[in-house]
């Protein structure tokens, strides 16, 4: 036995160290003073103790030691909290551990890329580690690129993994398992796409009694989209001005650019109600419409059983479009994702749709005009109104989650140190001062700590969210998806061929279903994913469209009505069912 198995089974007999323990006592003066001071310039907020702390990082020093000196290299995309990482973790990490970390951000569609030129060369690339999204699971699962970290774990990298990480404290674990049940990602940042509006707006006692008697219901967060739509033209039409300023009842973005694609693959079918039932993703038909039987992708287009072209699918596009055209700001359909991301702090809009929780922290600046003075906000955010096509049981939108990967054909030694560096950016030492800085939880036991308490005051829902039952609804894409760098870049051309009316909704997914279908076939026939790549029928196995739209489940018939009354549920009331589903 080696000295550090020795020394950890030391500390499992000991128990859970109330002070710094023998790990952390074998390490010389000069390491165990860089270990507090660490903590105490870097990590005071954990829901570990100091001792605790000291004796977890103990661990990395200790684990690091036959791999002092070996380099590696990490990629992941620009939020606040990859800036964080590479700004304190990879230095503190270096110092601790002398395995030198260089950790690159760049642009979302540049991370995919970089992982692609080393899944095609098939060997040591440029970047040892990524932290990219879990919409790439199908991907990696299949295409025997991603070392399986459940497998390492129990592996080569059992001597390398941390007996503190407690997998189960991880929200967000079943969005990185593949259809085989291994685990290929570890969550290391997390956002939900949720529903925002103006709280102080829609508490204003004369909009409240103009929207009653506008429309019969009480102002409140809408339940569905029909109500989403009344009160996007209540603002927009009917209110129009609020102290003054001109007010917008929607928020969005349409310009034809490759942003436009994660408007959709974001969930948005999934929002309307297109796919099937089950949680995380439905099946066997998910939200991009994709069938899977078994673990085989089947098709999209509705004569394939799929439901990328459904009546459901249309429907979401065509609202898309028509509350972009009719109750957004005119500049925001010749905006990308990152040109419109701002605009709701700005105080002009009353309600967004589609409002991803990474902003928080950009929106409750001081100064803004969306937060009073108190540092409190004006708004808040809440689940997502669903479509007319949702059923009780299905998805109702989307999680991102940014998860390192690790390549599988890569030097022994670079491997074990990405997967300690990995390890340490989500470890308890720091994920709870990480979570603060960049507000993107991965880990239950922050969102419960009084640190993570005594800010959510001031984040607008975001804790309260997290803590209730009804993230479980909220999740990445799926494994239906078998190469989703193939898959992804059809959506925007052809969602932007419907935006600026060259074809209408129907025309748009027919094509978009017809070229996922496509490149299905493409990688079924070149062998690209594995044991569980795409089986599409032939042609003449095909049945038609009638014959789908009449079995149970997606793709689903048009219903007669796509707009039934509206619903709404007073905020207050939604936070206390989610307290009552919590306990």
């Amino acid at each position: 036995m080696n000295k550090l198995a020795l020394l950890i089974g030391l500390t499992l007999l000991i128990g859970p160290p109330v002070t710094a323990g023998p790990l952390f006592e074998s390490l010389s003066g000069e390491k165990q003073s860089q270990i507090r001071t660490l903590i105490e310039d870097h990590f005071p907020d954990s829901t570990l103790s100091a001792d605790e702390q000291a004796e977890e990082l103990a661990w990395f020093a200790h684990a690091a030691s036959e791999l002092k000196g070996t380099e590696i290299s990490v990629l992941s995309e620009q939020l606040p909290t990859h800036d964080y990482e590479a700004e304190v973790l990879a230095p503190a990490f270096s110092e601790l551990t002398e395995i030198p970390v260089t950790h690159d951000r760049r642009p979302e569609g540049e991370v995919i890329r970089q992982i692609n030129l080393q899944r095609i060369m098939a060997a040591k690339g440029r970047y040892d580690a990524f932290v990219n999204d879990s919409d790439m699971i199908g991907t990696h699962s299949r295409s025997g690129w991603a070392l399986a970290l459940s497998d390492y774990m129990e592996g080569a990298g059992e001597a390398f993994t941390l007996p503190t990480l407690s997998l189960e404290d991880f929200i967000g674990l079943e969005f990185v398992t593949g259809p085989d049940g291994k685990m290929y990602q570890l969550p290391d940042q997390q956002f939900a796409n949720l529903y925002w509006f103006r709280y102080d707006w829609f508490q204003r006692p004369e909009l409240r009694v103009r929207f009653m008697e506008r429309y019969g219901y009480e102002l409140g967060v809408p339940v569905n989209w029909s109500a989403y739509e009344d009160i996007a033209e209540f603002f927009t039409v009917h209110v129009r001005e609020i102290d003054g300023e001109r007010v917008y009842g929607h928020m969005d973005y349409g310009k034809r650019d490759p942003s436009l694609g994660w408007r959709f693959t974001d969930a948005w079918f999934s929002m309307a109600g297109a796919g099937d039932r089950g949680i995380p993703n439905g099946l066997p038909v998910d939200e991009w419409g994709i069938r899977m039987e078994g673990c085989h992708p089947v098709g999209s287009s509705v004569s394939r059983g799929g439901a990328t072209n459904s009546p459901a699918a249309v429907y979401a596009l065509a609202k898309y479009i028509d509350w972009l055209q009719r109750f957004a700001p005119p500049e925001a359909a010749n905006m990308t994702f990152s040109e419109a991301g701002p605009v709701p702090a700005r105080g002009q809009v009353a309600q967004q749709i589609f409002w991803y929780t990474a902003f928080t922290s950009d929106m409750a600046k001081e100064g803004l005009p969306v937060v009073n003075e108190d540092g409190t906000p004006k708004w808040r955010m809440a689940p997502s109104p669903r479509g007319a096509y949702w059923q009780e049981g299905m998805k109702l939108g989307y999680q991102d989650v940014g998860a390192w990967t690790i390549p599988r054909a890569m030097g022994s030694n670079q491997q074990k140190a990405a997967w300690l560096y990995a390890q340490f950016t989500v470890s308890r030492t720091v994920s709870l001062q990480k979570t603060l800085y960049g507000l993107t939880p991965i880990r239950l036991s922050d969102l419960e700590s009084p640190q993570m308490q005594e800010k959510a005051p001031t984040l607008g829902g975001l804790v309260e969210f997290y803590r209730s039952p009804a993230r479980t609804a909220w999740s990445p894409t799926g494994v239906n998806v078998p190469d989703y760098p193939r898959l992804a870049k059809l959506w925007w051309p052809n969602i932007a061929d419907a935006v600026t009316g060259k074809v209408t909704p129907q025309q748009a997914l027919d094509n978009l279903a017809a070229a996922q279908d496509r490149t299905l076939s493409v990688i079924e026939r070149n062998f690209l994913a594995g044991d569980c790549g795409p089986k599409m029928a032939k042609e003449e196995q095909l049945k038609d469209a009638d014959w789908w739209l009449a079995q149970p489940g997606a793709p689903k018939p048009r219903l007669r009505n796509e707009k039934p009354p509206g619903k709404t549920i007073r905020y207050e009331d939604l936070l206390k069912q989610w307290d009552v589903a919590a306990k």
